[in-house]
């Protein structure tokens, strides 16, 4: 590296603590705060996503939030292009920088590069949706067998990305989705936090039950209204629910319960996806205390 400046990760899954250890890690180290949560990016959506206020934030910068309007399409390389062009301000002005939040795809973008394949073709893939998923098996068998033995028979989506990327590139989809490009400087020291199960349950429960009392119905109620004609691109968990519930389709208290379901299992999504990454010093707020967990890092940090 050419100056002694570095990236911070604070990951986990929802409702574990990462908000309140990444402001005062960002305190410790002198750094801005780049939001890697899928949900956050959405304008309007702040108690549903329990999006930082202003006050929360202590004065720390922060980026990537409220960056679209809700339904708008934005992949993860939209979000590895615009942090991308925020970390190269950075490390010009040789200053320190954190990513903290849940998606890990977000986190990786950044950390380890994307794969750089071609955009979809709206012709190519118009045609290749009217074929049947056999077709489209023998088609894949003869581009690159070795994605159709990965993808398997069923995932009619994969199988059409799969081809039209074969198709596109007449390179095979296997390889091409492994070389990544990293288009940033920086090398991250990597933290993921966890709790035990039981403790992070409870507090997701919680946390859902303040998001009702903060009037998470009436924000949900508003996007409802509001943005009707893309409704069906919102599937961010508490709000997809309350639409449920505005169709009528279940009771208040069944809302409820099923966006306490919904957080769980989306933390149990994140934290067997983080714990098959590679390189994350892992952190049990269960065991050991925040102020301890983070005297930790900021020893890991300066070695």
């Amino acid at each position: 590296m050419l100056y002694n400046v570095k990236g911070l990760v604070i990951s986990g899954p929802t409702g574990v603590g990462k908000t309140d250890m990444s402001i005062k890690m960002a305190k410790l180290l002198n750094s801005e705060i780049i939001s890697a949560d899928s949900s956050q990016i959405y304008r309007h959506m702040n108690i549903g996503t329990a999006k930082i206020s202003l006050e929360e934030m202590q004065g720390i910068r922060h980026y990537m939030i409220d960056v679209v309007e809700p339904g708008e399409d934005f992949s993860v390389g939209n979000f590895e292009v615009r942090v991308n062009e925020i970390l190269k301000k950075k490390w010009e002005n040789k200053e320190n920088i954190m990513l903290a939040g849940g998606t890990g795809l977000y986190i990786k973008s950044i950390t380890d590069g994307l794969s750089r394949l071609p955009a979809k073709n709206e012709e190519l893939r118009k045609s290749l949706e009217e074929k049947s998923t056999e077709e489209l098996t023998e088609i894949l068998k003869k581009l690159d067998k070795d994605s159709l033995q990965e993808i398997g028979l069923n995932n009619r989506i994969r199988l059409i990305r799969a081809i039209e990327v074969c198709m596109l590139t007449g390179g095979k989809f296997s390889r091409l989705k492994g070389e990544n490009v990293k288009n940033n400087k920086y090398d991250f020291l990597k933290v993921l936090l966890i709790r035990e199960r039981e403790e992070l349950y409870e507090r997701i429960n919680k946390r859902v039950d303040m998001m009702i009392c903060q009037g998470l119905e009436e924000e949900a109620a508003k996007i409802y209204e509001d943005y009707r004609e893309v409704r069906s691109k919102i599937v961010s968990i508490g709000y997809k629910e309350f639409f449920r519930y505005f169709d009528g389709e279940m009771s208040f208290n069944e809302t409820v319960e099923e966006i306490k379901k919904e957080s769980r299992r989306y933390a149990k999504r994140q934290l067997t996806w983080f714990r098959r990454e590679k390189d994350y010093m892992i952190y049990n707020l269960s065991e050991e205390s925040e102020d301890k967990i983070m005297k930790n890092i900021y020893d890991k940090w300066n070695s």
